[in-house]
């Protein structure tokens, strides 16, 4: 498996603000996390971001250079969790707060050329036609920077839960550099076959999040990652991996990982 997956950047995520239990990292640590992060072998960093224009961009830049690590990626799942926003809201000024705050991750994420996650900002409960006018209008902000929507499952929201949602929202958004993140948890609960979506998403792939069945780390559940990083090597993926998943059964199991990922 190492041969799939040598030359694509693999990493963790890393809180900047508050923390989440995909990191085994509290984020007043966040630079003592990115030297151990790089010390266990990782190439790619995903950060944790809440409101980005609390982050000092030249701080952050600074000391991915330090340790030698790749910025690929920001979720923003955060703000919905924290404050509520939703891009599908039928409240206006939480809609153009959610909005704002997307285009804000943007900025910071342009010289990085880091993909920006919308996950859990997309709301629960919110509205299909609002939700594809707020991308849209996110989209259309900067057009060199990617969006990666994620088909996110039926637990969670009730908006976009499978590939193939996904790929037809982005039709109709009509946006070059809106794309799709995969994740193997929840496509574990929606897709018929890892194979199959992974291939429909195709050159619309942007970003990748690993986690097992029972959302702990590759290997600790039943999925079949063998046949998820064929596929992504048979449809040259080159973006990032990152691993979103609990740091079970243990941190360290999380950091082996970075020596022997897939399994």
């Amino acid at each position: 498996m190492k041969d799939v997956l040598r030359d694509r950047p693999l990493g963790i995520i890393v809180p900047l603000q508050d923390p989440t239990p995909f990191s085994p990292f509290p984020p007043e640590r966040w630079r003592e996390a990115l030297v151990e992060v790089a010390r266990a072998g990782f190439t790619a960093v995903e950060l944790a971001i809440t409101d980005p224009t609390r982050v000092d961009q030249d701080e952050v830049a600074k000391a991915l250079r330090e340790v030698g690590l790749h910025l690929v990626s920001i979720t923003t799942g955060q703000a919905a969790g924290i404050e509520g926003l939703s891009l599908s809201s039928p409240n206006e000024p939480v809609r153009e707060r959610a909005v704002a705050r997307i285009k804000a991750h943007m900025e910071f994420a342009k010289p990085f050329e880091a993909v920006v996650i919308v996950g859990s900002l997309r709301g629960a409960e919110g509205d299909r036609r609002l939700l594809v006018e707020s991308l849209r209008e996110c989209a259309a902000h900067n057009p060199g920077v990617r969006l990666a929507f994620e088909p996110l499952n039926r637990y969670e929201t009730r908006l976009v839960n499978t590939v193939a949602e996904a790929l037809e929202l982005i039709e109709e958004v009509g946006a070059e550099n809106l794309g799709i993140l995969f994740d193997t948890f929840h496509a574990n609960i929606e897709e018929p076959r890892f194979a199959d979506s992974i291939r429909a998403v195709g050159e619309r792939l942007f970003h990748v999040h690993l986690a097992d069945s029972n959302r702990w780390v590759p290997g600790a559940g039943h999925l079949p990652f063998g046949e998820v990083f064929r596929t992504l090597k048979e449809i040259g993926y080159r973006g990032g991996l990152i691993l979103e998943c609990f740091p079970k059964p243990s941190p360290e199991r999380l950091f082996a990982l970075a020596r022997r990922p897939g399994s």
